[in-house]
């Protein structure tokens, strides 16, 4: 495997379909839907179709703030770009070093899901297949990313695109035949505040479904790491982001009503992530073999969630390292595939060691709940950022591109709806239906601190010694590009 240290990633390599199911299949629509989203039901109750669309009007508010940057600023840095355009060089340096650590982090995280939902599901089926051997499925899908990776944007776009395909047409078939088999049961109440879990009356246990919820729609920005690769980036990074919150936001909404008005809305409060009150309990007990699709669709969006992020992990790496930041290395290039092959390196040794390390010092799943815990505090705490960006970026850009609403309203209740989602995610009980968190998933708020606290030192460092890298985390690397109100040298008038 030979790179190259300088050069490009391949210009116009993807277009639409592909980056927006970068987007959809970083969100693990089918996951998300057997997991994630449930965890609000113990709070919502059978309102959680109505927790769900306020989830997902929130998050549009963000996911509308990232389109419009995406737009603006089509760079393999996103997030950082974003940052230190509409702030400052050092908050998206930090932004950055922040952003490619819990996207390292997210392909094991899949790979743990992986590893134990195969195992479990194998050993429940047979039992003489052992429920603790869960590893080889986690090496097993390493492999398939890292191979992927190597083959380019093109393969790996091409890979998550089949994949997101699958897993939704699998649900959404699942829901219509729920759907259909609740016959009279079907009804709006579900919609309402009526039906929420003991205890959490009302809209307040509407709104604490929602926290829990909005936890499944991160991801919405992965598309925007691409922008290098793919045509038209101004039109296509807008269409993506906003059209992967839309649709899986709207896909989210859909089986939720469908499993709800099934399972009894006065019931679902119960209702859960595993066992009978499950997806897969339900699936296994009302619609024989059709089990089996709903696991193979669970299996085949951890794997695509893992290839997403894996993607844009190395991507995110290389904008850093090609500007100096990150040891230099990690821009190195493949020259034909011209992927980033000493990240995509990088990337398996740290997922194979996280899964393997954790896996094994814990259990898979606690490991799971640690990694998951440290990943989505870190990104909730960077969409907040984002969306001050946003405002910071167009209130700079002067009259003609400033829109108060997109810009400036839109951001304010960005950061209002993804505020009380970190502290869900942290831990913090401020609100409460907050749990506080115990070891050892506790320890990810020590973590994350120790991790940022590194990135301020490392900062301080560059700044001393080479304070024109920082800058250049500003730097847009398409040539010939001029966002709107910006000069030809890509500074801001005024």
């Amino acid at each position: 495997m030979h790179g190259e240290t300088t050069g490009t990633l391949r210009r116009d390599a993807i277009g639409l379909r592909e980056v927006l199911f970068q987007s959809i299949t970083a969100m693990a629509p089918a996951a998300a839907v057997a997991a994630s989203v449930p965890s609000g039901a113990a709070f919502a109750g059978g309102s959680l179709p109505l927790a769900v669309l306020i989830a997902l009007v929130a998050c549009l508010f963000t996911a509308s703030c990232v389109a419009e940057l995406a737009r603006e600023l089509p760079a393999a840095g996103s997030v950082i770009t974003y940052a230190a355009r509409g702030l400052h060089p050092s908050v998206g340096f930090l932004v950055g070093w922040g952003y490619v650590f819990v996207e390292m982090l997210v392909p094991p995280l899949l790979l743990l899901q992986l590893g134990f939902t195969t195992a479990g599901t194998l050993n429940e089926e047979w039992p003489s297949c052992p429920a603790g051997l869960w590893w080889p499925w986690s090496l097993a899908g390493a492999a398939v990313i890292a191979v992927a990776g190597y083959l380019g944007v093109r393969a790996s776009a091409r890979f998550g695109t089949v994949l997101g395909v699958f897993e939704i047409l699998v649900f959404l078939v699942f829901a219509v035949l729920l759907i259909g088999r609740a016959g009279s049961a079907n009804t709006l109440s579900v919609s309402g505040t009526s039906h929420t879990a003991d205890g959490y009356a009302g809209f307040g246990g509407v709104f604490a479904g929602s926290v829990y919820t909005v936890l499944a729609f991160s991801g919405f920005e992965a598309a925007a790491p691409l922008a290098e690769e793919t045509r038209e980036p101004r039109r296509t990074m807008h269409r993506a982001v906003l059209g992967a919150a839309v649709g899986i936001g709207l896909f989210y909404v859909i089986t939720t009503y469908a499993m709800t008005v099934y399972f009894g809305p006065d019931r679902f409060a119960k209702f859960g992530a595993s066992g009978e009150a499950s997806w897969d309990g339900v699936a296994r007990a009302s619609f024989g073999f059709f089990w089996v699709l709903v696991f193979l669709a669970v299996i085949n969006s951890t794997i695509a969630n893992a290839n997403a992020c894996a993607t844009v992990s190395t991507r995110t790496a290389f904008a850093l390292a090609r500007v100096r930041v990150l040891p230099r290395p990690l821009a190195a290039l493949h020259p034909r595939h011209r992927s980033p092959v000493a990240g995509i390196a990088v990337q398996t040794v740290v997922a194979v060691a996280a899964v393997l390390g954790l896996g094994f010092a814990y259990d898979p799943v606690t490991a799971f709940l640690l990694l998951a815990t440290v990943i989505v505090t870190v990104v909730m705490g960077v969409y907040i950022v984002v969306n001050l960006a946003c405002a910071g970026y167009f209130l700079r850009a002067g009259r003609t591109a400033f829109r108060p609403v997109r810009h400036l309203l839109f951001p304010l209740l960005g950061i209002a709806a993804f505020v009380p989602a970190l502290l869900t995610a942290a831990g913090l009980p401020v609100f409460d239906f907050v749990t506080e968190l115990t070891a050892p998933v506790s320890y990810a708020g020590p973590v994350v601190g120790v991790w940022m606290a590194a990135g301020v030192a490392v900062l301080v460092l560059l700044i001393r010694r080479h304070p024109e890298r920082i800058a250049e985390t500003a730097r847009v690397h398409l040539e010939e590009y001029v966002p709107v109100g910006h000069r030809q040298d890509g500074t801001v008038p005024g």
